[in-house]
């Protein structure tokens, strides 16, 4: 190995999908490593890194044992990075954690090349575990220690996150672990019970954080309003401290916002609060087939409220490729969804969690590369599934991406279909899809217009020339270069009118 930077006896480590992310689960593991603390350095990394640097990184300090969280996004990557520390030193020892090998351990290569695996919460576990490897001891490869007492443990948001983290990452808090719903594609249907994390020694730590600057809270609970008391004490806790730039982020469970929530969410000010609502399908049967509890008739109402009465920015979710669900009930659940008008609409393709009950549906046929997404169902093609995963994209870059907010907001207003309006569009998309240059999606949206809607040529110019001048642009617009240059002023102008009067 490299000569020693500083000595250590324990890494923690993991690769964050991007660089903003501060691993959350890290962060508990070393904040309870009680007395050998002072031996284990946190070391973070992400899956844009080569694993050639993120070997030399950790190599350089000398440590006896790594421990690794490992996810869906990052699976590959550090099994590369494994495989190198082990050529390099085959004395060191590698212990595994995490969603990704806390199921189904037996086959998978990155738990063949560890030597210890812990399964669930290892908030206790894996300081028990260097413990007994640092005194010589043997214990089993694959451990699944039973669920910590969260009043038990030292929170993780103190010296846990740097200055620099609060300045310029992502703050992952949660407020309970689990989750009590059933849905068989998420690993916390596999979670026996909600355990909520003492109140007031929760605030106190969100206060010593606001103290220290934080503004951007993301809640990663599974189900922040099931307790309404918590919940509403949580959001009354920000309220009475609120100050500009202050963003917090929750997920909701859709179908239950009662009136003492409501009253809360409604003194938050534009910008302050996102709800990630969990639709995933509103097709009954297809709820019914993957066991989900979804009252509909509530659903709508609270989003209707949300969107309408409050000032929340609501993300909602749907899955493409659940079992029972064809392309007409997707789009059947798409149209309704949109029509409901959260400001996002995001649609993932189903991929098969380890653990989950989602593998008990036969003629599922997943991808065996992570993120394992489905590839066909019994009621859906792998063209289909193919066909919505480019539409979703489409999506992302045209509507979600809030570039094309005024024509969109004009298109989905007179569409009899918004998913055969999308359909359209997505056609005309062609090539890769990701990392359209803005200009590009430009030019695509004024041939949409014109070509497939039948939008007058300067009519098109105005409504997206709007939209290109609100987004800060000031340029001759490439994508209107074949418009006559007295249309083109004339568009430019009303454009200009336009983004005054909004």
């Amino acid at each position: 190995m490299l000569d020693s930077v500083t000595r250590m006896n324990i890494a923690l480590c993991t690769l964050n999908a991007k660089f903003i992310h501060a691993s959350l689960g890290l962060r508990w593991l070393h904040a309870n490593m009680g007395e050998i603390k002072a031996d284990t350095r946190l070391i973070e990394f992400d899956i844009n890194q080569q694993p050639r640097d993120i070997v030399e990184a950790i190599a350089a300090h000398k440590p006896r044992i790594v421990g690794f969280g490992v996810y869906i996004w990052n699976v590959e990557p550090t099994l590369s990075v494994i495989r190198m520390l082990k050529v390099l030193d085959p004395g060191i020892l590698i212990v595994l954690g995490g969603p990704e090998v806390s199921h189904e351990t037996e086959g998978q290569r990155i738990v063949d090349a560890a030597d210890h695996v812990i399964c669930g919460e290892g908030d206790v576990a894996f300081r028990e575990l260097c413990a007994q490897l640092l005194a010589g001891q043997k214990p089993p490869k694959v451990l699944k220690p039973a669920l910590p007492d969260l009043a038990s443990l030292a929170l993780p948001w103190d010296a846990e996150f740097s200055d620099e983290d609060l300045k310029h990452r992502l703050l992952y808090v949660e407020a309970s672990r689990g989750c009590p719903y059933r849905c068989e594609f998420c690993l916390s249907s596999l979670d026996e019970k909600v355990r909520p994390l003492p109140l007031e020694p929760f605030l106190q730590a969100m206060q010593r954080l606001l103290d220290r600057g934080a503004s951007h809270f993301k809640f990663v609970d599974r189900t922040f309003n099931l307790d309404l008391r918590q919940s509403r004490r949580i959001l009354e806790f920000f309220l009475e401290r609120l100050r500009p730039g202050l963003f917090l982020h929750f997920e909701m469970v859709p179908d239950r916002l009662p009136l003492a929530l409501r009253e809360v969410i409604a003194k938050f000010p534009p910008g302050a609060l996102q709800f990630e609502v969990g639709i995933q399908t509103l097709n009954p049967e297809v709820e019914r087939l993957i066991s989900r509890r979804q009252d509909h008739t509530k659903l709508e109402e609270n989003l209707r409220w949300l969107v309408n009465e409050s000032n929340v920015h609501v993300h909602a979710d749907l899955i493409v490729g659940l079992p029972g669900e064809d392309l007409q009930s997707f789009a059947r659940g798409f149209d309704t969804l949109v029509r409901l008008e959260p400001q996002e609409v995001q649609v993932g393709v189903l991929k098969r969690l380890k653990g989950t009950p989602i593998t008990r549906h036969e003629g599922m046929v997943y991808s065996p590369v992570a993120p394992y997404e489905v590839l066909r169902t019994p009621c859906l093609s792998f063209e289909e599934v193919s066909l919505l995963r480019r539409f979703a994209r489409t999506w992302d870059l045209f509507a979600n991406s809030g570039d094309f907010k005024l024509t969109f907001a004009r298109l989905l207003a007179s569409a009899a279909s918004p998913f055969e309006l999308v359909m359209k569009l997505n056609a005309r998309v062609a090539g890769p899809q990701t990392g359209i240059a803005l200009t590009r999606r430009f030019r695509i949206m004024f041939g949409f217009l014109v070509e497939e809607l039948g939008y007058d040529r300067r009519d098109a110019a105005e409504l997206l020339l709007a939209d290109y001048t609100r987004l800060g642009k000031s340029d001759r617009a490439a994508w209107l270069d074949s418009l006559p240059d007295a249309e083109l002023a004339q568009a430019t102008l009303s454009a200009r009118q336009e983004r005054h009067r909004a």
